[in-house]
């Protein structure tokens, strides 16, 4: 029979060890409701945490700053390889901390591993845009460091001014530019896009058809921007649109645009068999296009083929068909008109 003294250390052990158990669950909790710094203070009490607890205590310290304790157990769990929540976590960690140091290389197979395994994880896709925004960030000030003076400063500027929405700014990087580099190719056509997005008026159009134009005397093989000036043509309802919207699609025969903007001119002549055949090329290249769905349900209706015209415009609807659910819901309770169904 144990004595006194005996039993009482044998207790003692046990109430320790039951202690140490909820002091490690605590420790995960407080981690998994966002309370990182009491996380780390209650894990690294512990006398001999299991490799959960360690794999949280490693989380806690990257939350908290301390990424080059947390590395070596990371790294030891998403090496694992288990397909569960702590290697998700540790991936996810790591990739945080890489991208706290600037280290963009080390992310990059991190990542690729993480959406393998996680293809459709909230927080994963969260991490990778991120990544690739401060790969974007870094290499553009690289760019305007190491070659200050180089078109492609202005170029890069005038991208950025036109994905803003600041045309006019666009527009005039891009001629500075064409200016220090008139042989580079694509920027004629970017000034000629920027032009079209800041306004359509009649010397407009004709500012870009020659930015258009001078970009096919350097590609000839450039369908985008034959597609451009068909599209100013047939603005002005000029009958030359339609060759080359045809130079556009011998270019570039997954043109999905072009063969629509072919369609059109085949069908305004009554030349529905070609429009037609023109159509069906293009929904079978953008089976989600309401455009191409749309011009080719109108090409067999005049054609006189009204059954596929009602396939058509069944797939139509279909696609122009407003999401249902939580937004239009939030739109009613606003107030606004919700689309109609």
């Amino acid at each position: 029979m144990l004595g006194i003294s005996t039993r009482t250390a044998a207790i003692a052990v046990l109430c320790g060890g039951i202690a140490a158990a909820q002091t490690a669950a605590d420790g995960i909790a407080a981690f998994r409701q966002g309370r990182y710094a009491e996380s780390r203070r209650i894990l690294e009490k512990l006398a001999s945490p299991d490799a959960t607890a360690r794999t949280f205590l490693a989380l806690s310290r990257a939350a908290t700053g301390d990424c080059a304790a947390a590395r070596p157990d990371l790294e030891r769990q998403f090496a694992s390889r288990n397909g569960g929540t702590l290697e998700r976590l540790a991936g996810i960690a790591l990739v945080q901390c890489d991208l706290a140091a600037h280290r963009t290389a080390a992310i990059w197979p991190i990542l690729e591993r993480l959406q393998q395994e996680f293809p459709a994880d909230a927080d994963v896709l969260y991490e990778a845009a991120k990544a690739h925004r401060q790969a974007w960030d870094d290499a553009v000030f690289q760019l305007h460091q190491k070659a200050p003076g180089s078109y492609r400063v202005n170029q890069m500027s005038g991208e950025i001014f036109e994905i803003e929405g600041h045309y006019a700014e666009a527009a005039a990087e891009y001629r500075k530019a064409i200016q220090k580099n008139p042989a580079a190719l694509n920027l004629h056509f970017r000034l000629g896009r920027a032009l079209l997005l800041a306004s359509h008026e009649p010397a407009t159009l004709t500012a870009a058809r020659r930015e258009f134009e001078a970009e096919l005397a350097l590609n000839p093989s450039d369908a985008a921007a034959e597609y451009e000036i068909g599209r100013i043509l047939e603005a002005g309802q000029d009958a030359g649109a339609a060759a080359h919207f045809s130079r556009a699609v011998a270019l570039d025969p997954n043109f999905a645009e072009a063969l629509i903007a072919l369609a059109r001119t085949k069908s305004s002549a009554k030349q529905y068999g070609e429009a037609i055949g023109l159509l069906e090329r293009a929904v079978k290249i953008e089976p989600e296009s309401e455009a191409a769905h749309y011009a080719l349900m109108m090409a067999y209706r005049n054609a006189g083929r009204s059954a596929e015209a009602q396939r058509e415009k069944a797939i139509f609807d279909k696609l122009n068909r407003p999401p249902e659910g939580e937004f239009t819901e939030f739109l009613k309770k606003l107030g606004e008109k919700a689309p109609k169904q």
